[in-house]
This record gives C-alpha cells, sequence and structure tokens, in this order.
C-alpha cells in the first residue's frame, strides 16, 4: 500500500480525492493523510515516517508549497513530491522542479492524469526505497563477514573453492577482557554492550593497523590471527599496545560500580589449518583456522592474569630476540597430558 500526504488548502479537495479514490483506498493500494499548509504537512511528516508521496498545491497560507519542497529533504529524503497547480504558475512549477518536485499536474484536476503521475512516482520510491535496503543491508553485511571474505565472493571462483582448506603458518591470539562477566550483573544491559564494544573497537584498530584478521568475538574476549611475515612480531606488538591502551585508561563509573579495563592475553604460533567450519545443512559456516596452536592459544589466555600477555617456551625462543619476558614456570593447561612451560612478555 502506498501512503500519500495531499497538501492544499482547498476545502472540498479531501472530500474530492477521497470520491475519486474509493476503490484503491477500499482494496487498500492508496492510503490518503491530509494537510492544509506547509506547516501542517511537515507535523503530518513526523507522525506518518512512512509516506512514500506529498501532493501539494504551491500557494497555501502559512506556508507555501515551495517552502515545503526546501524543507522536505530534512523532514524525510526518501519521499518525493507531486506538484499541484494551474497552469499559470508556471514559473513557481519551474521553482518547485528545482527544489527536487518529482513532477506536477495541473488544476483543475484530471483524476485520470493524476492517478496515472501517482504510480509512476510510487514505483520511482519504491526503486529508491529498495537501494537504500540493499545499502543497508550491504552495510550491516560488512559487519559481520571479513573484508576479505566479501572481496573473495566476488570472484567467479567463490562457488567452486568454498570448501577449499589449507595448512598454514600463523599466530593466534586470544584477548579477554577481564572482570567484565562480573559487572554484567550489577550495570544494566544496554550500558554493558556499550562499554565492551567500546572496549573491542580500541583492540580492534590495533589488531588491523598491524594488518591481523579478528576471527570472532566470543563473548567478552576476541580470537586474532596474524599470517605472513613476521606474524609473531606483529601479534605480541599488538598485544603490548592494547595492554598500555587499556592501563592508561581511566576507571569507567557505571553507577555505584568503578571499572578498571584491563586484558589477560594468550599468543601461540605455528602450523593450523584454515577453512570453512560448520555445517552446510544449517548454511552457516565460519572462515576460521582450528587445530592445537589455536586450542593452546585459548588455554594460554586462560593461565593468564589482568594484564599479563602469556606464551608457550617454543614461542619465547621465536620472539626472545625482539622482547623481554620473563619465565613464569610449568603450569597445566585443560586437555595438555604433561606440564606446559609458560613466559610472560614485559616489553
Amino acid at each position: 500500500m502506498a501512503k500519500i500526504l495531499v497538501v492544499d488548502d482547498e476545502a472540498d479537495l479531501e472530500l474530492l480525492v477521497k470520491q475519486k479514490f474509493r476503490r484503491k483506498i477500499r482494496e487498500n493500494i492508496y492510503e490518503f493523510v491530509f494537510a492544509q499548509n506547509g506547516e501542517e504537512a511537515l507535523e503530518r511528516i513526523k507522525e506518518h515516517p512512512d509516506l512514500d508521496v506529498i501532493l501539494s498545491d504551491i500557494n497555501m497560507p502559512v506556508m507555501d508549497g515551495l517552502t515545503l519542497l526546501s524543507r522536505l529533504p530534512e523532514a524525510n529524503p526518501m519521499v518525493k513530491a507531486v506538484v499541484v497547480s494551474a497552469y499559470g504558475d508556471m514559473q513557481n512549477i519551474r521553482t518547485a522542479m528545482n527544489r527536487g518536485a518529482f513532477d506536477f499536474v495541473c488544476k483543475p484536476v484530471d483524476f485520470e492524469d493524476l492517478d496515472l503521475t501517482m504510480e509512476k512516482t510510487i514505483v520511482h520510491v519504491r526503486q529508491l526505497q529498495e537501494t537504500m535496503k540493499a545499502i543497508k543491508e550491504n552495510n550491516i553485511l560488512k559487519m559481520y563477514v571479513d573484508e576479505n571474505v566479501l572481496n573473495f565472493m566476488n570472484h567467479k571462483e567463490f562457488e567452486g573453492t568454498l570448501m577449499k582448506n589449507e595448512l598454514i603458518d600463523a599466530t593466534v591470539m586470544f584477548i579477554d577482557v577481564c572482570g567484565f562477566t562480573a559487572i554484567t550483573e550489577q550495570v544494566p544491559a544496554n550500558t554493558v554492550v556499550t562499554l565492551l564494544n567500546g572496549l573491542f573497537d580500541t583492540i580492534v584498530k590495533e589488531i588491523l593497523a598491524q594488518g591481523g584478521h579478528v576471527d570472532k568475538f566470543m563473548g567478552d574476549a576476541v580470537m586474532a590471527v596474524f599470517r605472513g611475515e613476521y606474524h609473531l612480531d606483529k601479534a605480541i606488538d599488538v598485544a603490548l599496545v592494547v595492554r598500555e591502551h587499556l592501563k592508561n585508561m581511566a576507571a569507567i563509573n557505571l553507577g555505584d560500580v568503578s571499572y578498571n579495563p584491563a586484558v589477560s592475553i594468550g599468543i601461540n604460533s605455528g602450523e593450523m589449518v584454515s577453512g570453512n567450519i560448520g555445517s552446510s545443512s544449517l548454511k552457516r559456516l565460519d572462515y576460521t583456522v582450528i587445530g592445537d596452536t589455536v586450542n593452546l592459544s585459548q588455554r594460554l589466555q586462560s593461565a593468564a592474569k589482568a594484564g599479563q600477555i602469556i606464551i608457550t617456551e617454543e614461542v619465547y625462543h621465536k620472539a626472545k630476540e625482539s622482547f623481554k619476558c620473563e619465565k613464569i614456570g610449568e603450569v597445566t593447561l585443560k586437555n595438555k597430558s604433561k606440564p606446559v612451560t609458560i613466559y610472560q612478555v614485559l616489553e
């Protein structure tokens, strides 16, 4: 159904419109809203954000049709206006067209011509709405899908290589926002989500700055993957910068609760499987990495205290020339039959 706002100071026009379009009104093809001048029309636009078309006279008291046209982009940029005015108002009609009027109909109104004009205008508005919907959906898709995957989807080989998997050498980092679960029980949900998203933004900016890929968000933790040259160094650089950012961040006051942001980080490097993991029947796949290297990285994060960046002894030997580290000792990690020697990165 199309919703149409008729703006005219002629008292009998409302009755005339309802009579001429009674069948389409009855069949829910058209719904009409009425206003007697431009100022009243702006109020109707606020009340009916789903308006499609405005039929407006030019000469009206309080606010004329030309002024109304100039206000439409701000009031509702999607609605399109058709000017209904006397043939002698050609100069005004030209001004109206320059101010964005989609079309015009001359008085006395030929309602058959008006109907055709409205149909044409509605088709145009629907096209605009579909375009805007596609843009919004595309922007939402970008929020949920990695840019590399979107670019990959544009290639002709997309369908044939969707299930292709590979063994890669990379670094995986898990960053957990410490102490966050505790405040969720004391702070409103919207406040919690807004705060967590803000902290994630700080973390993600540093990951992207070093060429890392945000694999997924897991509750109040971020999983990131670094590939290519010096992937281990890049991951540790990110961890150090993120830790410093949050360390220098002032305490966040949430009503009676004061929260000091901190992170615990686990980093591991080595071979892992990269591919589309999930359920084809559910049509839900994650382009991610799996394997013992990944699992151990998460276990290291679990063993880390607030402010700690934890690595294995093997990773320490790869990183010791570039970073100052300190041995912590042996720890027992889940699903590991033997204790694992761990180090923390200091600077």
